[in-house]
Order: structure tokens, then sequence, then C-alpha cells
């Protein structure tokens, strides 16, 4: 394990009037992957691609760096797609469906976990869309769900609008044991909490990097457990999904034996050096600390906002259930004339579902909170 160590104040050099509580949507870059990124265009513009063997370099450390943080067994148990949507995409239009198989989602899913399922209906497979509030027992409700019928199981190891952080090795041991595939869409978490797929039981695993991997939009890690890369059918073929990549004058061709069978053409190199240099951070501070500092901040804001009668909090109150979200509403305020006023203050938040809703990462500064807080009046 890397030893954690304490971050640069000067790899977060947002400018000094803006508070950046916006990290669930996209999140801006540290200075290094700033750098990163400007020292690849300047390669570029100089020696264009005369180093390429090097980019590779890079390339494979981002999925050593992947494998790494998800710990997953193989680097080759990852891929490296556009987005999760393509991801979910790969999963939901590989898999050998059957007129009647079902597929159990949240019902409040962000809609990349939901139309993506809905799609396979031309398959006659059924949704089943189930209220993860329908009682204080979410795992329980969505696993009552499963029957005889049921192939696969998507969450959100975060849901997007609430900050509700489900229990993936209760849902993950209980999908092994009823022999029901599982997805976990991971970009609400992976970046601000630890993610082990074994001990979660994840087949599939998949998160963008723009969000709590303070990476670029664009770029995408999809994890497929070992034993299932050949059981997703390819629905998308190139020069670079092949075993004997680079050897183009070779006429006979198989899928490789890796994850990379999924990435059909020429990688993203510019994204690559970007989300490189981000987990670079991430690994040299420590997960566990990032983690440490992101529950910290949503401590002191639901803290805060529970000390209002003004104030109705949507994201659930129990410390177990938190990740980075915090969601709330104000009782008697419109909550899009509150966003306004913050984000002219030059606090940068969003409205989901109705709420409003914070999303401060490990490095946000602590006067940060304190100054949105007194913006919305709460002391």
């Amino acid at each position: 394990m890397i030893p954690s160590r304490m971050f640069p104040a000067d790899e977060f050099a947002l400018s000094p009037d803006v508070i950046y509580l916006n990290h669930a949507a996209v999140a801006p870059w540290p200075t290094r992957t700033a750098a990163a990124v400007a020292n690849f265009a300047e390669e570029n513009r100089l020696r264009g691609a005369q180093h390429y063997p090097a980019w590779l370099v890079v390339e494979q450390r981002l999925r050593e760096r992947l494998q790494r943080l998800i710990g997953a067994r193989s680097a080759d148990e990852i891929a490296l797609l556009k987005n999760t949507s393509e991801g979910l995409s790969v999963i939901a239009h590989g898999l050998d469906w059957r007129p009647g198989d079902n597929v159990i989602i949240p019902a409040q899913e962000f809609p990349s976990n939901r139309i993506v399922w809905e799609s396979l209906a031309e398959y006659g497979v059924q949704v089943r869309a189930i209220d993860l509030y329908a009682t204080d027992d979410p795992e329980a409700v969505l696993l009552q769900a499963i029957n005889a019928h049921t192939r696969l199981m998507s969450v959100s190891a975060v849901q997007y609008d609430t900050g509700l952080c489900l229990d993936l090795v209760r849902l993950g041991r209980a999908c092994e044991a009823a022999e029901v595939l599982f997805c976990v869409d991971a970009i609400q978490s992976l970046g601000a909490l630890p993610l082990d797929v074994r001990a979660i039981r994840a087949d599939f695993v998949v998160a963008d990097g723009h969000k709590w991997l303070l990476g670029p939009e664009g770029l995408a890690l999809f994890y497929c457990r070992r034993e299932l890369l050949e059981r997703l059918r390819l629905r998308q073929f190139g020069w670079h999904m092949v075993e004997h990549m680079g050897d183009f004058d070779r006429r006979d061709w198989v899928p490789a034996r890796t994850a990379r069978r999924f990435e059909c053409g020429s990688p993203n190199m510019l994204g690559i050096y970007a989300l490189e240099a981000s987990l670079s951070l991430l690994e040299e501070f420590g997960i566990e600390q990032v983690a440490d500092k992101v529950m910290g901040n949503t401590a002191y804001l639901i803290g805060n906002l529970e000390l209002s009668p003004t104030v109705e909090i949507i994201t659930p109150t129990a410390v177990s259930r938190h990740a980075g979200i915090v969601s709330f509403k104000p009782r008697t305020a419109d909550v899009q004339a509150l966003h306004r006023r913050l984000q002219a203050a030059g606090v940068v938040c969003a409205v989901r579902s109705g709420a409003l809703r914070l999303s401060p990462h490990f490095y946000t500064p602590r006067e940060h909170l304190e100054r949105t807080l007194k913006l919305l009046d709460i002391h």
C-alpha cells in the first residue's frame, strides 16, 4: 500500500472568488492534471507522436492505478471507455438475454443507469424499478425483488440526488448467492470512498473520471470480472480490440483476451494523461484519508443544517449512508432562487430532484463550507 501524505496546497488553485461544491457534477482539475495536459499538448505541437511508445507507458500506468483503486486482480480486467453510459451499454447489449428475463434497478436512478436497461425491452427484458425509500432498508427491498427470472441487478453506489450510499457488500453477496449478475455505477463514489470490487462481489463496475476522480470528461473506467470477459458479446470492432494489436498486416484476428477487447479504436490519449495525473494525486494522499476528509465535510454540513428549522435535509442522516453529497430543501424559500443566489456569490453547486445539492471534496477548505452556510443564513 502506498503511504499517504499531505497534499501540496498548490494542487488546488481555484480562483479566490469560487467556492466549489459541485464535485458530484464536474470537478475542477488539480494543478498537476492541467500541467500534464499542457505538457502533452506542447509535445504534440513540437514532436507529434514521435514518442508514442512512451504514451503507451502512461496508458498502462493508468490501468494499473485504476486496478489498485478498485482492488481488481489484474489490470487486464480494466478497459478505458468514453463514459459510464458506454460501459453500461457494453454490458446491457453484450449479455445473452432471454424473453422474460428481468433487471433490478433503483427507481430513483440517474438516467444512464435506467435508459440503458429500458432499451432491452426489444428483447423481452423487464426492468423492475424498486423504490429505495419504501422502507428504511433499501438493500432489503432491492433483494426482495429478485426472482427466478432476475439476471442482473444494477445500482449506483451513491444516489446522485439524495447522496444515499448503498451497502454494496450486502447487495453483492446476496446477488452472488442468487446467481444474479451485480453491476455497480460507481461514478458518485469512486475517488471519494474506498471500493473493493472483490469484497463487494462486483461483476461489472463503471465510472467516469470527471467527478470525484478529478479528471476530464470523455474517459471512464470499465471493470469486467475476468470470468465474464468472453460472456459479453462484442458490438464494436476495430484495430485496437484485437489480440495482436499493432500487427496491421495480419489478416486473421481474435478479440483481445483482456478487457481491451471492449476498446474498439484509438484511445483518448489526452484524457489518459489527465486522468493518470489526477489518480496519482489521490494515490499519494491515500484513498482512506480522502474518504475521512470527504466524510468530515459531509458531517459538518449535515450537522449545521440540522440546526436550522427552515431546512429539510434530504440526505439520510445515518453516517453509514453518507458519501460526499449533501442535499436539502428550504422549507419556505424557493430552491431555484436560493441556487441562483449561491451561484451569484461564487458558490458552485447544483439542484437535483428539487433539492439543493452540495458536494465538497477532500481538499475543500472548511472556511468555504462556513461561508456557504452563512450565505444560507445557517450558523
